[in-house]
């Protein structure tokens, strides 16, 4: 027969209630009673039963995160820091992918209710008129990277816009004269802000004549193909601003191969900061996007809201902001340690 909460107790010589309190941290006893429980459970081999702690707590301890896709260094950040936040907590991660499609969006959000406690979504496709379709109303959830404006969602949004205006403003500052920007998925919130980011400190600076947007998809292999067009164009751009790294990475391999020096004869930067920019050479100038600590803070924002569901106020919007960090391939002054 297995072991039951109620042998632990018995043997631990405490009540049942504090067996469960020591085991799921919820206090009330002390340390050296909860030390004493531990012991013993640990002796005896007792597994929680969650199945039935769940019945009791109306809980299951498990956050649901929805992702546009789980390939790449930017994802593996974010789930990284969502994981790091939730193992604090307790609490374990059910986590999907739409690989960018509406109708898996869907799919996976209505698969994992009832099994979650909350969800964080982030989808290029989780406008309102989809939300309401396939979120069930109580549910607490988490808007990542998201354009809706939600009295029922928390939202946590990334300054896309600024950081482009940022680094075009960067390169101008710096003599280049004709600065063309890798766009990522059309869809994409953030794409859209980094784009509109691009060409409003363009047109700002007189130069709207000089944009030049071509498109990506994300991937090192669409910052490879951009790459290649640029080197075909007559006068070729002095700059290349990419929606993310991973483009940027893509687009200084295409420089290389043919021979173009990189930042004497073009500047090169792209977006997010992931851990390899700072590798790749020339190492990469970027607009960092603190990753994981924005996948912690979703994570923190949305056991906030399931462990008091009848606050009361405005569910509450918030825009994280970004960071130059100026790196050898765009020139223009010397990285600090800080930054690196």
């Amino acid at each position: 027969m297995s072991v039951t909460i109620k042998d632990v107790a018995k043997m631990a010589n405490v009540s049942v209630a504090s067996v469960s309190r020591a085991l799921n941290g919820h206090g009330g006893v002390t340390p050296e009673t909860q030390k004493r429980i531990r012991e013993v459970a640990a002796r005896l081999r007792y597994v929680p039963h969650s199945a039935a702690r769940s019945l009791i707590t109306r809980r299951t301890q498990t956050i649901g995160a929805l992702l546009p896709d789980l390939h790449g260094a930017f994802f593996s950040e974010l789930i990284r820091g969502i994981d790091i936040a939730a193992r604090a907590r307790g609490l374990y991660l059910l986590v999907s992918s739409s690989h960018g499609d509406a109708t898996e969006a869907a799919i996976a959000l209505r698969a994992m209710q009832g099994r979650v406690d909350g969800l964080l979504v982030m989808s290029p496709h989780a406008d309102q008129v989809f939300l309401d379709d396939n979120l069930p109303i109580l549910l607490p959830t988490v808007l990542m990277y998201s354009h809706v404006k939600s009295d029922r969602h928390a939202v946590l949004d990334v300054d896309d816009y600024g950081g482009a205006r940022t680094m075009v403003r960067h390169f101008l500052d710096h003599g280049r004269q004709r600065i063309a920007f890798i766009a990522g998925p059309e869809v994409n919130h953030d794409v859209q802000e980094r784009a509109r980011g691009y060409r409003d400190e363009l047109s700002a600076a007189g130069k709207a004549d000089t944009i030049c947007v071509l498109p990506g998809d994300f991937t090192e292999e669409s910052g490879y193909h951009a790459g290649q067009q640029i080197l075909a164009m007559s006068p070729r751009p002095d700059a290349i601003f990419a929606a993310n790294d991973m483009m940027a990475i893509g687009c200084l391999s295409a420089l290389e191969e043919a021979g173009v020096h990189v930042p004497t004869d073009i500047g090169v930067s792209g977006f997010d900061d992931i851990p390899m920019a700072r590798y790749v050479s020339p190492p990469l100038t970027t607009v960092r996007v603190r990753i994981a600590e924005l996948g912690a803070k979703a994570l923190d924002r949305l056991a906030g809201i399931i462990e008091s569901p009848d606050e009361d106020g405005p569910i509450p919007r918030e825009t994280v902001g970004t960071e130059l960090v100026i790196r050898a391939s765009c020139g223009g002054g010397e990285p600090s340690k800080r930054q690196l």
